[in-house]
């Protein structure tokens, strides 16, 4: 037989410390209250005995569960598969776990994993919610809505500024719009004139205004310019063997991600076009990972991804702190918008 210690309790930390349980329980649990020579002498205590709060114990008193959710509108073989994914979630949890907070992934594979999102946010598990890679048909929003959690966005909603469906949006992205014409202008300036966009998949805000970016510098392309894309690189091939298809001319493509710039020079190069002599290509995200990898290293728009994780999460646990569900006077009502700079390599 084999025996377990028995976890010091907070009894014990109050005789060792000389002083009473409530007065144990304030200290562990963050309360005022206590002269700090007792404090110290609790803090003392509790490091000798290796005491650990009961967690759930602890909630009860401060109404804090010390957890964040993150939900990202996405299925695994996506989020595990994309670099994106994994520098957001290292900001996000660098932040959280500054503010000694747990983060819990939740991941939506199709309807019912909303439902079971929302009854989980609901069950009061977690203190509140980082949301993002939504698309604009989400039921999301309103179900995180009615579970009446503190709520951050990672990129513009689909409703725009004001709520839809009572649903209000404190959220943070970068300047979409303002970083494809940086792209495409800079496109424009090396002299190409046949200038095609392959979107992201345009059910998501992102994508959207990157196309709009793309069209404030392209007014004249037609729609022969412009394929709808997925942000994968699967989707960038198949959008880049259409381009080709269409417009055995183009001089010159902007991507919607670094995937998707990624798939397009692996059809471009097996097609015998060069790069950027004969087709110049940019992409978006700057994810090193990716852009110093491919094939020519590619020119392409950075966003600070894991800066935006980091601000996120400490947005979200700046409301959690002030103790509100709905966004107040102190939140920035239309989101925060982080700049973009275009990042020259040999693609473009």
């Amino acid at each position: 037989m084999t025996g377990t210690a028995s976890r010091p309790t907070l009894e014990a930390v109050a005789e060792r410390a000389g002083v009473s349980r409530a007065t144990v329980s304030r200290v562990v649990n963050g309360g005022d209250g206590v002269r700090e020579p007792l404090a110290e002498r609790v803090r003392r205590a509790v490091e000798e005995l290796g005491y650990v709060p009961n967690q759930a114990a602890r909630s009860l008193v401060t109404r804090r569960h010390d957890a964040v959710a993150v939900v990202i509108a996405e299925p695994e073989t996506r989020v595990f598969a994309d670099p994106f994914f994994a520098l957001q979630l290292r900001g996000i949890s660098k932040e959280l776990t500054a503010h000694d907070s747990q983060l819990v992934l939740l991941l939506t594979e199709g309807r019912d994993d909303h439902a079971r999102v929302g009854r989980y946010l609901a069950g009061g598990h977690v203190d509140g919610a980082l949301v993002f890679s939504l698309h604009l048909d989400d039921p999301l929003p309103g179900l995180i809505h009615g579970a009446g959690v503190p709520t951050v966005f990672g990129g513009r909603p689909g409703w725009g500024e004001g709520p839809r469906g009572g649903v209000p949006a404190v959220y943070v992205d970068c300047d979409n719009r303002g970083g494809a014409r940086e792209a495409v202008r800079h496109l424009v300036g090396l002299g190409r004139s046949r200038i095609a966009h392959i979107t992201g998949a345009l059910d998501q805000t992102s994508a959207v205004d990157r196309l709009d970016g793309f069209r404030d510098v392209m007014a004249d392309a037609g729609p022969d310019l412009v394929v709808e894309g997925d942000f994968t690189p699967a989707g960038g091939e198949r959008a880049m063997r259409q381009l080709l298809e269409r417009c055995p001319d183009v001089d010159a493509v902007f991507a919607a991600n670094d995937l998707t710039a990624a798939g397009a020079l692996r059809v471009l190069r097996g097609h015998g076009r060069r790069v950027p002599d004969d087709v110049a290509v940019i992409g978006f995200d700057d994810m090193l990972a990716v852009a110093e990898q491919t094939d020519p290293p590619l020119t392409t728009v950075r966003q600070d991804i894991e800066g935006m994780g980091r601000l996120m999460a400490r947005l979200l646990l700046r409301r959690i702190d002030r103790g509100v569900a709905e966004p107040g006077p102190e939140d920035s009502s239309g989101g925060v918008v982080l700049p973009t700079a275009l990042v020259r390599r040999a693609s473009a």
